[in-house]
């Protein structure tokens, strides 16, 4: 990356025209460089939502949402999907490349080494309400998890740095099993480090420990899965709210936490849940002309959930993996989803429906994701924890790459609309 167009865009003043230089990144568009807008020009740049601002330089995650490419590192998610599994990509958003052998081995090692959690954490599960949602249980326990390694972060120095990643990476699912555990009244599992993380993650929320659980390997793959399809999305709410509360020198934990609350919203974390009650609520397969033509209607608050991207003005290609991996699991475990039924038909219309093409409606990855985990005998309210558990790993790649390259702490600033300068009234 660098500054290969340097002086590009003229920006006009009382004192004459002067240069902004672009800035060009490896793939995707290019950036005008607008650092000094205001130190210069007494200018901001207005951009609600930032849909036209790059906030930092990052290497870990591409996406080109008018072809459907996503990028890890380079490498497409298809053939990550295909051929890698979870903790391998994890080490390959974390280092930048993948791992050989033995770099592999280690680093399992090294995260089997860090999953149980202190007794103290477990105690404080039963402060919440046990109706509470497990989104709710996952970001008290995780920021209360920052109070045990505050002093063993040392964030000058690489190797406590990357102890603390993995230790998160580590802790999560066990974390995440817990709060679904205690919200339903079941004894809290510990972690089995004979187990592949994800079978692990699998024991821990399903099992009883009165009696041995015995992982089904092919729905092992299928979280695996999830979790590779989930690990990272380049800048978006919960990451760059990670990032924010990094620029500030925060605990990385504490950060972690940051990025569990901004992903519960349902416009980001929690939509898979959305498209489950979605199919709920449309319930046939014969009510769904009378779903479509009510998605078209301004008036109606009725929208299809799992359509559509922020990014993505083509078909999501985790969309395309993940669909094949629902059908497959289904099959496998003898499942009649009438859920799934409804999916295909939902899909199948509205790909040929020019309203919805027009506006480029494509199945984004919630619009399967949410049958496959209903149909491994996820509860809906673990939808949006199963994903913090898998995005955790591009959080902490994305504080590993900010704490290398930190340009301060993060301060956007307004367009200020209030009362100019008025006196107090006087009486």
């Amino acid at each position: 990356m660098g500054d290969r167009r340097p002086y590009q865009v003229t920006v006009s003043d009382s004192s004459g025209d002067k240069q902004l230089p672009i800035l060009d990144g490896t793939l995707g568009p290019s950036a005008i460089n607008i650092q000094r807008l205001y130190a210069d020009h007494d200018l901001l740049a207005f951009d609600p939502g930032f849909r036209s601002t790059a906030s930092c330089r990052s290497a870990i995650t591409f996406i080109d949402g008018e072809q459907g490419i996503l990028l890890y590192r380079g490498y497409p998610i298809e053939e990550l999907a295909e051929h890698s599994n979870f903790l391998e990509v994890s080490y390959l958003l974390m280092f930048g490349e993948l791992p050989t052998s033995a770099e592999a081995q280690k680093f399992e090692n090294d995260v089997r080494h860090h999953t149980l959690l202190h007794e103290q954490i477990l105690k404080f599960y039963q402060g919440f309400r046990r109706d509470a949602h497990p989104m709710a249980i996952m970001v008290g326990v995780v920021g209360a998890l920052s109070a045990f390694y505050n002093d063993d972060i040392d964030q000058m120095d690489r190797v406590r740095r990357e102890e603390a990643a993995v230790r998160l990476i580590a802790k999560m699912p066990t974390i995440a099993a817990a709060s679904y555990a205690y919200s339903v009244g079941r004894p809290i599992r510990y972690p089995r480090n004979d187990h592949s993380y994800a079978a692990n993650f699998l024991q821990m929320l399903f099992g009883l420990p009165s009696a041995d659980y015995v992982v089904d390997p092919v729905l092992a793959k299928a979280i695996d899965l999830i979790f590779l399809l989930h690990a990272d999305h380049e800048q978006n709410a919960s990451t760059s709210t990670v990032r924010l509360a990094a620029s500030s020198g925060a605990n990385p934990i504490a950060c972690i936490a940051s990025g569990i609350a901004s992903l519960w919203g349902p416009a980001h974390g929690g939509a898979n849940e959305a498209v489950i009650r979605m199919l709920t609520e449309i319930g046939t397969v014969e009510n769904i002309p009378k779903a479509i033509a009510r998605a078209k209607d301004k008036e109606d608050p009725f929208r299809l959930m799992g359509f559509g991207h922020r990014v993505y003005k083509n078909v999501d290609p985790r969309a395309r993996v993940i669909q094949k991996a629902a059908k497959d699991v289904l099959e496998h475990l003898g499942i009649d989803d009438p859920l799934l039924d409804i999916a295909i038909q939902l899909e199948q219309i509205a790909l040929k429906d020019e309203y919805f093409v027009e506006r480029k409606l494509y199945p984004n990855v919630d619009f399967y994701s949410g049958i496959l985990l209903r149909a491994m005998g996820f509860p809906t309210n673990m939808f949006t924890a199963v994903f913090a558990l898998a995005r955790t790993v591009g959080w902490v790649s994305h504080w590993l790459e900010l704490t290398q390259d930190n340009h301060g702490i993060g301060r956007p600033r307004q367009l200020y609309v209030g009362h100019p300068r008025r006196p107090y009234p006087s009486s």
